[in-house]
């Protein structure tokens, strides 16, 4: 059977346009409907992490990249939770901080969950050297932790894959930031991964393949092909589909977009 594998930002539960409330749970509950076997989120409150997997019915594993604004755990995040309610479109991740996960469905063991921070401050002062960036694209680069997950999932075949999900920083006026932390989270995954392994980088890589330096090269190692936007699941060492970006109606509740991202689905041999 093929392996089913999505990636959505979820926009912290949040609809297009934005409102006061927001739908994380239905929008986890939507994404996991169908059954994927690995979901991959990001832009996911703190305070929902121990929420997902009771929403997805799949195992979960987390990531914090923005710590909450009064704490790193979830439980005392639930006091930015609150604190967010009063307008989820305006607020967003000002008090909840922010986290990648992983979910996996049934049937599949998992071995070896790694992370890495993909713009710690060495890193952000030896790259803003090497790509002449000013004050002002320095600071956005400082503004959010941002992080890499991976997780070494065991088929019912027996043959393992090395899932890779991360959220690279989003700054539009210089794309190069996002695409720096790509590479990073690649090389990461790569370094990771053993031989004949399948190896699956997935999320939100706010980088386009036109634009990026990194996609092209990520192609040359042999990675599949990537969808025309920032959300991407690239496959490598097994055949896999083309990108399958869902339709606005798939993502409709009550008339109202769900977030401003679209989830991408791929399928692996």
């Amino acid at each position: 059977m093929p392996l089913l594998v999505r990636t959505w930002n979820l926009f912290h539960g949040n609809s297009v346009p934005t409102s006061r409330r927001a739908h994380l749970d239905e929008m986890v509950r939507l994404a996991a409907a169908d059954r994927p076997d690995v979901l991959c989120l990001q832009e996911v409150p703190v305070w929902a992490l121990p929420k997902l997997g009771g929403w997805a019915d799949m195992r979960v594993f987390g990531e914090i990249a923005a710590r909450a604004k009064f704490g790193p755990f979830p439980s005392v995040a639930e006091l930015g939770q609150l604190l967010t309610s009063f307008h989820h479109g305006l607020l967003r991740s000002l008090f909840t901080g922010q986290a990648n996960a992983i979910l996996v469905g049934e049937g599949y063991a998992t071995e070896d969950y790694h992370a890495l921070v993909l713009n710690p401050w060495r890193y952000r002062r030896a790259g803003a050297r090497r790509l002449g960036l000013g004050p002002v694209a320095r600071l956005a680069w400082a503004k959010e932790r941002r992080v890499v997950q991976a997780l070494r999932l065991v088929r019912p075949s027996s043959r393992r894959a090395l899932l890779a999900n991360l959220h690279a920083t989003a700054y539009s006026p210089d794309r190069r930031l996002a695409d720096a932390e790509l590479r990073r989270a690649a090389e990461f995954a790569l370094g990771l991964a053993r031989a004949d392994e399948i190896v699956v980088i997935a999320g939100d890589f706010n980088s386009f393949p036109r634009t990026s330096k990194t996609i092209p090269w990520l192609v040359r190692q042999g990675f599949s092909k990537p969808a025309p936007a920032v959300d991407h699941v690239l496959v490598r060492g097994a055949p896999a589909s083309a990108p399958d970006r869902w339709e606005p109606d798939r993502r409709r509740l009550n008339g109202l977009l769900l977030s401003d991202h679209a989830p991408v689905d791929v399928r692996i041999e």
